[in-house]
């Protein structure tokens, strides 16, 4: 007997890296793109939840343009808060769980320390607003969910800040990276195991007790700046070529939407629950630029 798990966002970061995951016996992903299930479609897409005969949906899909969305919040809203909507009514519709990714960027970081689950959320900016509202949708509209938030992810697919760097690294002779903004980096393979396990739990293992939200990240603190220094020094030891990073404040280097200067998360709630704990984001650094062949 199988468990079939549709999973959503299969270009993105965290939906790839599902995509290649080991999953257990028992559970069988179908990782689907923008062609089977579009979250700009709510109504498709909840069709195709409520007809699929699945245990379980993951839905890391998302509109993430963090600057653009300050001019299309319109759309991010609707890609963000009622596609998950839809997802979560068609979920309880069809008497299964949602598994929801969701972000840092729910708070205003300016909070002294880690944050927590239970910390008052207040966006910055729109893709945050519009990432709330979907966190808002599924509790609304699905009792039996999770919500995971994760932060600063990077991975050797799509875009992201490790390789921006890598290419700014063999472009220029100096880097200057903002240091007044704090995180944990995640890989998105951690991400897509932490899924797979709770996906595992829930189903496989009948687990009708842990619905919530959690926080997941690399464990260890950094800085944009710090995390930039960390992948050039690990480029440096394939190229020998290694240009300076120089520190630069948020007033420095402007953007259209503003970013959390503490986006650091406490994952100690899902450590608690699942039994999963955070590695250290060098080590997960160190195996995506092996991935990339960066190291």
């Amino acid at each position: 007997m199988t468990a079939r798990v549709l999973v959503t966002g299969r270009t993105g970061q965290v939906g790839t890296e599902l995509a290649r995951a080991p999953w257990p016996a028992g559970l069988v992903p179908e990782v689907v793109g923008r062609e089977t299930l579009d979250l700009a479609d709510p109504e498709h897409a909840a069709e195709v939840v409520r007809t699929g005969g699945y245990a379980l949906v993951i839905n890391p899909a998302a509109y993430t343009a963090v600057d653009k969305a300050e001019e299309e919040e319109d759309l991010a809203v609707h890609i963000n808060g009622e596609g998950p909507r839809a997802l979560a009514m068609a979920c309880t519709d069809a008497g299964i769980p949602l598994i929801h990714v969701s972000t840092d960027y729910v708070f205003d970081g300016a909070k002294d320390g880690p944050y927590t689950e239970d910390d008052p959320v207040a966006p910055l900016g729109a893709y945050g607003r519009s990432k709330l509202a979907g966190e808002v949708a599924v509790r609304a509209e699905c009792a039996r969910h999770v919500i995971l938030r994760t932060a600063w992810v990077f991975s050797a697919h799509g875009k992201n800040f490790v390789k921006t760097m890598l290419r700014l690294a063999a472009e220029k002779p100096e880097l200057r990276v903002v240091a007044d903004q704090h995180g944990s980096p995640t890989a998105a393979h951690d991400i897509a195991r932490v899924l797979v396990e709770i996906a595992r739990q829930i189903v496989l293992e009948g687990r009708n007790d842990a619905w919530g939200t959690y926080h997941f990240a690399g464990a260890g603190p950094t800085t944009w700046h710090g995390f930039a220094e960390a992948i050039v020094a690990a480029q440096a030891e394939r190229t020998g070529a290694r240009p300076p990073v120089h520190p630069i404040t948020t007033a420095e280097f402007p953007t259209p939407a503003r970013r959390p200067a503490n986006s650091v998360l406490s994952s100690a709630r899902l450590e608690e629950t699942f039994g999963i704990t955070p590695r250290p984001w060098p080590d997960t650094l160190a195996e995506v630029l092996t991935d990339l062949g960066a190291a």
